[in-house]
């Protein structure tokens, strides 16, 4: 055995030497290389030699010579997308995502275009479109799936009612084979391999036979389109085929002409077996897309038309008149509860990530247990839809089994996320029975058990009920014509593993591990936590669409380890303990995690919510547990402390002069892990506690005044609130609390400062011993300052960070008592201008202490500036008009956790036009600031923010509600952002005046 080991280690070395020697792209043996493509969104997981990411044609030549000479398989990935576990292999995988991404050319007059096999379908759409072209499949993950994988997989989309499948839109292939052939796939035989055409001639009888017809037929070898009838299509037989006939390296496509004007229709009925039997009535109307759902997958309902299911009903016009009366048409034809027809573009694109996301949401049944792939979509005749759903329903509640099917309607084709069991032996036993009897069900309706996304090892152990032994046989010597050796993706399609092994979930703990944080969500398990990434790639993307975050740092690098999915396979694999081996410990995870900002875009913006900045936080918990930090983490971790002393010795002066000094600034960053770059923000000389204790001192010797003179005051007509004095507010940027103040009380709102110690209150039975009464004790109190640990979060100072929460509750304890009376005069809401710090309170703060129920009293309190003014202002106050343009970015934080459709509603209240900028700022609190992340930082901000603020106009408000925002605008841009608050009060004065 020892000498068995020794063999493999030299084969591994060898095959390694010779593909550094020969390829000239980026080879990966290392472990985070190859954990990260371990996986891709099935339910399977097998760990790779290694991973080439070729630069061209030659690179992939000479990746598989290596690989032929040592025995070694080869599988081609693109995004990663894959559900049936295509995209995985445990020999070396070729990445074309790095470099072999190119549009090579685009012709608009022969409607075609020529692109690499790693190009995202976005780019081209993109490119196409100034053409009134585009390409016409498009799947869900169009923003970061590959043209290669979609011709591996022949993927189709919601317009393959319209334009059909990807193999309907290839024209020709360029295609490098196992044994190093390179060929030019096209009609009439072109680029057959030897041996193909002799094949096909001597089995016509079975090609013309053994097909179900149906739109959405992926599953095996599309052989069928080798027979003379159909033009003998090499190129198009080789769709579908998952990378296990040839490596695809050029591919020419075509392009269809995009209608000039589109509408919606969204057709409402009871339940998703009525939207079914209606689908196929209504594509006699030649519509471009029937799309279905549930109401189950959708976060909510609101946008809809009532009912319980819906269709989405695309048509097309020259003029947006001539779309929407066809949609109109389709309307009245359809037996309906409600419809909605929208022609406006953002609204259409807002509906439609309704469906879009509904891979994601699938993950999750309604009531937060994990749901799964496996059978995502099965595909049957569109006429057989409902009675095939019905059925499938059945034998669903047969094995007891919940999923919620959607996709595509029009062509009979129905994705479905389903609970199994996959940690378990008899979870795993019924997945199995389930598949089986699936798979009979899915044949008896004339189906395909793929309609979409291919066989992998998912379906093709179950082929032979579809198409029988003989046919599989055949599929098994087509793929010896192609690849003698069996070296492209063995055991995918023919000669297949077993669809219950290799199950990703196998090698993860089954007990749950030790962790800080409560995760609620995930039963308290880090595991269900990080299962949460299907690998649905929504983080992938390159561009940040609307207000989108996520994934700031892959949009910069383009490296998989830097987006959330990558993140996320890291922790995966450390937890599995199998190729990342030491545990809490790891540099590879610790490496991926650095370029995490903690934006938390991921926590809203992935469709199944993973929330890589609580990971991250843990991770850091437990790396550094007895050890020594970054640098960064004491100065900027501690950034409360330290500015704490500052105020406790009035040194504010002193700070900013040092700060100020050339060498001295220098050494101070240098010593505290602050990047070079990077300008020290001054310190407020008074801070923000400071300003309200003596502003409310005054304004209580006003009121007694008024009493003396016989004067009844004034009382507030809105709630009574504290503001919270988080760091940057109290001694940063006191400016905004100030703001705040004036405009809070100019809305009738009672503000009251926050207390600066723990009341030392006491508990004592009420005299008729039913209840509790409270005396305070002035000599049990102690002096502490509210914080919401957000800087200790975000550097993973976890037990520093529950020790300060845990102080700030004791400070609040009266205040969150579930008996403290209701009266106006007592702060019921605390205000957070920092949106980060709101987020922090609302989130981390019940998470890292659930057991603590003022925890989440306190987070039930936290309302941002605009929430303060929604909800507590006096009856009949307006907010000031401004009446200007505004351009800036909603803050990450509030984005992913505190939502800004109150700032929205506040800012048209006052007259400030234009849409704020998605994306992140790039400073991200700490992360911006430390050593190394100056460059992505920066070109963060160059992504949107930055373009926004140079491209507008000098009457336009710059908005950036954060310190970190603003503090980027200054240091990169040379503006000043403000608070709306400080806006709000500007406008005030003017008022006043």
């Amino acid at each position: 055995m020892a000498d068995l080991q020794v063999d493999l280690q030299a084969g591994l070395a060898d095959v390694q030497a010779e593909l550094r020697r020969t390829v000239r792209g980026e080879v990966g043996f290392d472990v985070t290389s190859r954990a990260l493509m371990t996986m891709d969104a099935s339910n399977y997981r097998r760990v790779p030699l290694g991973v080439v990411a070729p630069r061209d044609a030659d690179d992939v030549a000479a990746t598989l010579a290596a690989c032929r000479s040592h025995g070694v398989p080869v599988v081609a990935r693109g995004g990663g997308t894959s559900i049936a576990g295509q995209a995985t292999g445990t020999g070396v995988v070729l990445d074309f995502t790095r470099h072999m991404n190119a549009l090579v050319s685009l012709d608009p007059d022969s409607r075609t275009a020529v692109v690499q096999p790693g190009l995202v379908l976005d780019r081209l759409q993109q490119a196409a479109a100034p053409h009134g072209l585009r390409f016409g499949p498009d799947p869900s993950t169009h923003s970061r799936c590959t043209l290669g994988g979609m011709i591996g997989n022949n993927s189709c989309g919601s317009h393959s009612v319209a334009w059909g499948t990807t193999a309907d839109s290839v024209r020709e292939l360029s295609v490098i084979t196992a044994r190093g052939d390179l060929l030019r796939l096209g009609q009439d035989w072109a680029g057959a391999p030897e041996g193909l055409r002799p094949l096909v001639e001597g089995e016509l009888a079975r090609l013309r036979t053994g097909f179900p017809d149906l739109p959405r037929r992926i599953s095996g070898y599309a052989l069928d389109a080798l027979l003379p009838e159909k033009g003998a299509d090499v190129a198009r037989s080789f769709c579908g085929s998952e990378g296990t006939l040839g490596i695809l390296t050029e591919a020419v496509v075509r392009l269809v002409e995009a209608p000039r004007a589109r509408a919606l229709a969204v057709l409402a009925y009871a339940d998703e077996s009525a939207a079914a039997e209606a689908a196929a009535g209504l594509l006699p109307f030649a519509p471009l897309t029937v799309e279905g759902m549930a109401a189950d997958l959708v976060r909510s309902t609101a946008d809809l038309p009532r009912g319980g299911a819906w269709l989405f009903v695309e048509t097309g016009g020259d003029t947006e008149a001539e779309a929407r009366a066809r949609a109109e048409t389709i309307v009245r034809a359809a037996d309906v509860l409600d419809s909605l027809v929208v022609t406006e573009a953002a609204s259409q694109r807002a509906l439609w990530r309704i469906r879009e996301d509904a891979s994601g949401t699938a993950t999750r049944m309604p009531d937060g247990s994990e749901a799964w792939p496996g059978w995502e979509d099965c595909a049957v005749p569109p006429a057989q839809l409902g009675a095939y759903l019905r059925d499938f329903r059945g034998l669903l509640g047969t094995h007891g089994l919940r999923g919620t099917p959607y996709g595509h309607f029009g062509d009979g084709c129905i994705h479905v996320r389903i609970d199994f069991d996959l940690l378990t032996e008899p979870g795993v036993a019924r997945f199995r029975s389930f598949s089986e009897d699936l798979a009979e069900l899915v044949v008896a309706h004339g189906g395909s058990l793929s309609g979409e996304h291919g066989d992998g090892q998912a379906r093709a152990e179950l082929l032979p009920k579809m198409y029988g032994d003989e046919m599989v046989t055949l599929f098994e010597r087509t793929k010896a014509v192609w690849d003698p050796d069996d070296l492209l993706n063995p055991g995918i399609l023919v000669r297949p593993a077993p669809l219950d092994t290799n199950l990703r979930f196998a090698v993860l703990p089954r007990e749950p591990v030790d962790v800080a944080f409560g995760y609620p969500s995930d039963g308290g398990d880090f595991s269900a936590a990080v299962r949460r990434c299907v690998g649905v790639a929504k983080c992938r993307t390159t561009e940040a669409s609307g207000p989108s975050v996520m994934c700031p740092s892959f949009r910069v690098t383009g490296e998989e380890r830097h987006s959330t999915r990558g993140r996320a396979r890291l922790l995966h694999e450390m937890l599995a303990g199998e190729l990342v081996t030491d545990g809490w410990k790891s540099t590879e995870v610790r490496d991926a995690l650095d370029l995490c900002l903690s934006c938390k875009g991921c926590r809203t913006d992935c469709p199944v919510e993973v929330d890589m900045a609580t990971y991250k936080a843990e991770f850091l918990h437990h790396h550094y547990e007895g050890r020594r930090r970054p640098a960064a983490h004491y100065a900027m971790g501690w950034l409360p402390r330290w500015l704490r002393l500052v105020e406790r010795t009035r040194t504010a002066w002193l700070v900013n002069s040092l700060a100020s000094a050339g060498p001295l600034a220098w050494m101070a960053k240098r010593l505290g892990g602050i990047a070079p770059e990077r300008r020290i923000p001054r310190v407020a000389r008074v801070t923000f506690t400071r300003w309200s204790k003596r502003w409310f001192r005054a304004r209580m010797r006003g009121m007694r005044a008024e009493f003396r003179a016989g004067r009844q005051p004034e009382r507030p007509r809105g709630g009574a609130v504290m503001i919270w004095p988080d760091t940057f507010t109290e001694h940063l940027s006191p400016s905004v609390g100030v703001a705040a103040v004036r405009v809070l009380e100019a809305a009738g709102l009672f503000v009251v400062p926050m207390p600066t110690k723990t009341m030392g209150v006491k508990e004592l039975p009420d005299e008729d011993g039913e209840g509790t009464s409270y005396t305070f004790s002035p000599w049990k109190a102690r002096r502490v300052r509210v914080c919401c640990g957000l800087t200790y979060v975000s550097t993973g100072q976890l037990d520093r960070a529950r020790a300060v929460l845990r102080d700030t509750l004791d400070v609040l304890d009266v205040f969150l008592s579930p008996d403290l009376p209701e009266l106006d005069e007592i702060p019921a809401y605390f205000v957070v201008l920092e949106p980060s710090c709101a987020a922090a309170l609302r989130t981390d703060l019940p998470e890292l202490l659930p057991d603590d129920p003022r925890a989440a009293r306190l987070a039930a309190r936290v309302l941002t500036f605009a929430e303060a003014l929604e909800r507590l202002a006096a009856p009949g106050w307006t907010p000031p008009r401004i009446d200007r343009p505004t351009v800036g970015q909603t803050h990450c934080h509030q984005h992913a956790v505190l939502g800004d459709t109150p700032d929205r509603r506040l800012r048209e209240a006052t007259g400030l036009t234009g849409e704020l900028s998605g994306g992140c700022c790039g400073l991200a609190g700490n992360f911006g600031f430390e050593k190394g992340h100056y460059e992505v930082s920066a070109a963060c901000a160059e992504e949107q923010l930055l373009p926004s603020v140079r491209e507008a106009s000098q009457d336009a408000v710059i908005l950036a509600d954060g310190f970190s925002c603003r503090t980027q605008l200054e240091q990169l841009a040379g503006v000043r952002g403000r608070h709306l608050a400080e806006v709000l009060a500007e406008a005030l004065e003017a008022d006043d005046k």
